[in-house]
């Protein structure tokens, strides 16, 4: 059973007799306390989807929930469900596009490095890639000279994401972005 420090994003944890899956970790370390640091979890249940916030000393030891990751790629949006397709054995998974929501905006047609997150054999989440490469449909038209200075203007991405970018970029490129700073990385 691994210590409450040591739970990451996209993990399962079982608590209280149901099965949640971590979304968000914010560490804080309180002054004058002579114990450790206490991490405050957004977790939302599997099956419900009720969002659940509950704050735990660094020592909690807490249990995994047992999960299963499967490789897929996106397949295609059927009006509120998200259909991935597994790329080893070809199973459908659909997704509810409230639940990814966030994760929408980094899944483009051709992303890679997928995989959905199952629970009991039902598909609860979709976990990405560290980096995605999108593409640029609007941004300001790019500016001679702007690589030497750190200027940057904001870029809409395919899926609607906005994040911004050097002054060089311009409308049309394919750029790489941090999933977790959503923020630029660089051309791809």
């Amino acid at each position: 059973m691994p210590r409450a420090s040591e739970i990451k994003k996209s993990s399962a944890i079982e608590y209280e007799g149901r099965v949640y899956l971590v979304r968000d970790i914010e560490r804080s370390v309180p002054q004058g306390r002579a114990g450790g640091s206490l991490y405050r979890m957004r977790m939302y249940d599997v099956v419900t989807n009720a969002k659940m916030d509950e704050t735990f000393k660094d020592s909690d030891m807490l249990s995994l929930a047992d999960l299963t990751r499967r490789p897929v790629t996106f397949s295609y949006s059927d009006g509120e469900e998200c259909v991935f397709m597994d790329t080893e054995d070809y199973t459908p998974y659909s997704l509810n596009r409230e639940a990814i929501a966030d994760e929408l905006l980094f899944i483009g047609d051709d992303t890679q490095g997928l995989q959905v997150i199952l629970v009991s054999d039902e598909p609860v989440a979709v976990d990405l890639p560290p980096a995605v490469d999108l593409d640029i449909v609007d941004t300001a038209p790019s500016v001679k000279g702007g690589s030497a200075t750190a200027r940057t203007k904001p870029a809409t991405l395919s899926t609607g994401l906005v994040v911004q970018v050097p002054e060089h970029i311009s409308t049309g490129d394919r750029i790489r972005v941090n999933v977790d700073e959503r923020r630029f990385l660089g051309r791809a």
